[in-house]
């Protein structure tokens, strides 16, 4: 049986599947507060109850895309001619460099 005190490292708890399941509303609680739960049988860890993290929507990833997409002209820089890219691949006999 291991109980909260005895494995306690940081933001990290670990307690049997058995104890678990007399706490589960304060476990759930410690996750939502940014806390690791985890859960062991036999000693071993099995499971891990961990805080949620929110999902972007359409409109926040959207977002994103739009400052990207504002920020290459801003930041890129004229370069050579692609007409003009053999000239830089191939010698004036026509084989490659």
């Amino acid at each position: 049986m291991v109980h909260f005190g005895q494995m306690r490292a940081g933001r990290h708890h670990a307690i049997s599947v058995s104890d678990a399941k007399g706490q589960l509303t304060e476990l759930v609680r410690r996750a939502e507060a940014g806390e690791e739960v985890v859960l062991t049988r036999h000693g071993k860890a099995v499971a891990r109850l961990v805080p949620v993290t929110a999902m972007p929507t359409a409109i926040d990833r959207r977002a994103v895309l739009d400052k990207v997409r504002a920020s290459g002209p801003k930041s890129a820089v004229p370069g050579p001619d692609a007409a003009r890219s053999q000239d830089f691949l191939y010698d004036e006999d026509g084989l490659p460099r």
